[in-house]
């Protein structure tokens, strides 16, 4: 007999401290492909969880979501200076995906944030709000497609070109939202060059920057990549944020050599990088299956 739930039973399972992280994420992302305002509050309700890992995949898929009922809970996330800098980064990310410019007094306040990674995002945030609203008609239709749906962060960039994309995104004297065009138009293209040039931005400065490296090549799934991923992932110095990202990013490539890793760091010291590798192998034991969608496999679902 098939079980059929409820948004608000979906959103109990979210909420449910008890139940197996991977249970929790498969929750999350069946209520973001539900989408609606009963959706967010279920997900927006959750913030106070200790895992920093789950608050930073809620902020993300309310941003993927791109309801503006959403807004009021991401700016509390943004402002509470409690929240780990990854939360509070994904939060910013999550205003400048949904796009409204309501929101561009709240992002130039928190551009000047003492902590990086949130001043870095929401710099970037306001730059795409920005382009939205001068630049995106002019130059949508001359921009490559994204193979992958995503809102992201920033446009392609207008260039093609492989060897002017690298240098671009390897240029850290260049503004960081053209930086971050050059690495989505070079995820587009998805060529084994690409890939390469991309890994090379594992190693530049930014943190925020080789976090959102690691996040495009996850969604590449290729893997040219996973020497690279797993180097960041073993470099036990690199910001937590990256090391997280590096290991969704194994887990969604899913070949034997990202399982060894995997395996190795999901008794990590960091909580965020032991969860993500926790996931990940369940992202990997999910690309191994038959299973048409990782949220949906978890439950049926009734509208209510």
């Amino acid at each position: 007999m098939v079980n059929y739930l409820t948004v608000q039973q979906i959103g109990l399972q979210l909420a449910d401290q008890k139940r197996p992280l991977t249970d929790r994420f498969r929750a999350l992302f069946t209520l973001r492909n539900l989408g609606g305002h009963e959706a967010i509050d279920c997900i927006s309700k959750c913030f106070g969880d200790p895992s920093a890992l789950l608050k930073h995949e809620l902020a993300y898929c309310l941003g993927q979501m791109q309801d503006e009922y959403a807004i009021p809970g991401l700016i509390r996330v943004l402002r509470d200076k409690t929240q780990e800098p990854m939360v509070r980064h994904e939060a910013g990310e999550a205003l400048g995906a949904i796009g409204s410019a309501d929101v561009l007094d709240i992002l130039r306040e928190y551009a000047k944030d003492p902590q990086t990674e949130v001043a870095e995002t929401c710099q970037l945030a306001v730059q795409r709000i920005e382009w939205l609203k001068e630049k995106c008609s002019q130059e949508n239709h001359h921009l490559s497609s994204n193979p992958y749906k995503s809102v992201d962060p920033a446009p392609p960039s207008l260039s093609l070109d492989t060897e002017t994309l690298q240098n671009t995104l390897l240029d850290e004297s260049r503004p960081l939202f053209d930086r971050y065009r050059a690495m989505f138009s070079l995820r587009n293209k998805g060529d084994n060059e690409s890939v390469l040039a991309l890994a090379r931005g594992l190693k530049c400065t930014s943190a925020l920057f080789r976090h959102e490296i690691a996040y495009v090549l996850g969604q590449m799934q290729h893997e040219a990549a996973i020497p690279q991923l797993i180097e960041n992932l073993e470099d036990l110095k690199e910001n937590p944020m990256v090391r997280h990202e590096c290991a969704e990013a194994l887990g969604s490539i899913a070949k034997d050599q990202c399982l060894t890793a995997l395996e190795k760091y999901s008794q990590d010291q960091e909580r965020v990088v032991k969860e993500s590798c926790v996931v990940a192998l369940d992202m990997f034991n999910h690309e191994q299956s038959n299973e048409f969608q990782y949220a949906d496999s978890l439950v049926k679902i009734k509208e209510t």
